[in-house]
């Protein structure tokens, strides 16, 4: 029996906090537009914002939050270190710009957003996350496009901080972000995250609608009555992954919050496991920077 969902589900984190279950992307929005299709993913119920440095919309989000008239402490918003902002001195410059470009307090979830610039790049970039985050600015810390042999590295790379500075001060990887689909499920890393309580994000978890069209899409479409987006966001959410659907439609944002009334039996499960290692964006998990 899969867990049962609503649009008001969380799961908690290595750091201590949770995380909703449901999150708004905003890769690729236009940033004149961002604030209002954001207010309008918060009127439908969703409570969690995942933006990047890259995106450039991180102020538009931040403005979305403050007039959205709910609580700061309801609503998780998540930015990224960009590749480009790799190493300890660029990435501390990264941390502190994502607080002019919002105004907030605090963000909720700071992750490296590509394993690019090398090991003291990435290694100084998580050392510049850990010092924000015991400084209160940040509540927990992750990576985004992590290979099993990254995620290694770092898992290396804060023992050796524990060393050397006490236990706890190295950070911990609460959260892991990647493309995550039936045909892109990354069986390596979300093993090595699942033994380790490292919950997975999923972006791209409709396959930008490339896939709507298989044999088994159909079926299942047919068999709920609900769309090929919610077919393949449930199974995002049964197989325990954070999906991030982003839209700029209105009546898309609905449609992908509304995926709590119906389950995935194992059959269905079964029918969309796939062996392809087909991804729809880029992949950084196989870089040997």
């Amino acid at each position: 029996m899969a867990q049962s969902y609503s649009l008001d589900s969380k799961h908690r984190m290595l750091s201590g906090y949770d995380i909703p279950v449901l999150g708004y992307g905003v890769y690729q929005t236009p940033a004149d537009v961002t604030e209002d299709v954001t207010l309008h993913a918060f009127k439908t119920g969703y409570r969690h914002v995942d933006s990047a440095r890259v995106y450039r919309n991180e102020g538009p989000c931040a403005e979305a939050i403050k007039k959205s008239g709910l609580p700061r402490s309801e609503i998780f918003f998540t930015t990224k270190i960009p590749p480009r902002s790799m190493g300890y001195e660029q990435a501390k410059a990264s941390i502190e710009s994502s607080f002019k470009q919002t105004g907030l307090d605090y963000i909720d979830l700071y992750l490296i957003h590509a394993p690019y610039g090398g090991k003291e790049g990435r290694t100084g970039a998580w050392r510049a996350l850990v010092e924000a985050q015991q400084a209160g600015k940040i509540r927990s810390l992750g990576v985004s496009n992590y290979g099993v042999h990254h995620l290694n590295e770092l898992e290396s790379f804060i023992k050796e901080l524990e060393e050397k500075n006490g236990k706890g001060k190295g950070g911990e990887i609460s959260i892991g972000q990647w493309e995550l689909h039936p045909w892109l499920a990354r069986p390596d890393i979300v093993k090595w995250c699942k033994e380790r309580g490292v919950i997975c994000e999923a972006y791209c978890p409709i396959v930008r609608g490339q896939r709507f069209e298989e044999p088994i899409m159909q079926q299942l479409v047919k068999k709920f009555g609900k769309t090929p987006a919610q077919i393949l966001l449930r199974w995002s959410l049964q197989s325990g992954f954070v999906p991030l659907p982003k839209s700029v439609t209105p009546s898309r944002i609905e449609e992908n919050a509304n995926i709590y009334d119906f389950e995935l039996g194992a059959e269905d499960i079964k029918a969309l496991t796939t062996d392809e290692y087909s991804p729809c964006a880029w992949d950084p998990t196989t870089s040997n920077d």
